[in-house]
């Protein structure tokens, strides 16, 4: 019996991290290039790819995960900044286009002008304008003044703008949280690049970089038919496990019985003498629970 379930065993830990080896293996060979230089159409550099990974560096050096999130990964004290840095540059670019061609703001357009302006914005945002042979990406002049527009927005939020006082105490961020200019340009550099895998198709795929997160309808995010499927493939494939392991658990747990003989006939846990530190622990649990309810 035991040879069995000792087989079962290691067919499930094979086969389960063949799986994770396969799919890690994939996550690396297509995770989201940095590209050496971020440049707008006319020629100018924005920036490069090493501004990028300082900027990732300065970030975590604000506290990273635990002020934010990049991606969905941490704290939801503050605003997932890639969700946030993405929007905000689409509100810009759709508002830019609605006063150029409107002469109104993007939200008083009727449903028609607004579809149009959508299906510009989601054109332009999708397309993956990287160059694998020059790694150099390629963005419009719009989206450059939209970087810029953004960039400042942060620059006044982590430093000490007194307009962004009451955001910075709801986001849990200190004043001149990013101290120089040079390290606050590059931390907006990396929200830039973490926004802009979001929005952009895999090369010969119909989904983003991050399969389509976060939604947005506006740069028309939503979740991908292969996503909604597999996640309904595991969850069915979860319960069924623990319906099996209910059922064998039922088939066989009078197989070998224990000796009911060899139990204690009183608890061992309930002849234990706590010592005074274990004793003062209790008020540190009971407030921990205390803070829990609330």
């Amino acid at each position: 019996m035991y040879k069995k379930l000792w087989l079962g065993f290691l067919i499930i830990m094979v086969g389960s991290f063949a799986v994770l080896g396969y799919y890690g293996t994939e996550i690396y060979r297509k995770a989201p290039p940095i590209p050496d230089q971020v440049i707008s159409t006319d020629g100018t550099v924005l920036f490069t790819g090493q501004d990028i990974r300082d900027g990732q560096n300065v970030w975590q050096s604000t506290g990273g995960q635990e002020v934010g999130t990049i991606w969905g990964h941490g704290a939801y004290v503050a605003p997932d900044w890639s969700a946030d840095w993405l929007h905000r540059e689409a509100t810009y670019m759709v508002n830019a286009w609605a006063q150029q061609t409107y002469r109104k703001p993007f939200k008083d357009l009727d449903v028609e002008q607004q579809a149009m302006l959508k299906a510009r914005l989601q054109k332009e945002l999708r397309e993956n304008t990287y160059n694998p042979t020059t790694k150099q990406l390629v963005v419009s002049p719009l989206r450059a003044e939209a970087i810029r527009e953004n960039s400042r927005y942060y620059t006044g939020l982590f430093t000490n703008d007194p307009a962004f006082d009451d955001e910075r105490e709801s986001y849990a961020i200190a004043k001149n949280a990013v101290k120089g200019e040079k390290r606050m340009s590059q931390m907006t550099n990396f929200f830039f690049w973490t926004a802009w895998a979001c929005i952009t198709t895999r090369p010969d795929e119909n989904v983003t970089y991050t399969n389509n997160w976060p939604p947005d309808n506006l740069v028309g995010n939503r979740p991908a038919s292969s996503l909604i499927l597999w996640t309904g493939v595991s969850v069915i494939l979860l319960l069924a496990g623990i319906g099996l392991l209910a059922y064998y658990y039922a088939v066989h747990r009078d197989d070998g019985e224990v000796d009911h003989e060899d139990l204690p006939k009183r608890d061992p846990l309930l002849g234990l003498n706590p010592t005074p530190s274990m004793n003062a622990t209790l008020k540190y649990f009971w407030v921990v629970c205390a803070l829990i309810v609330v």
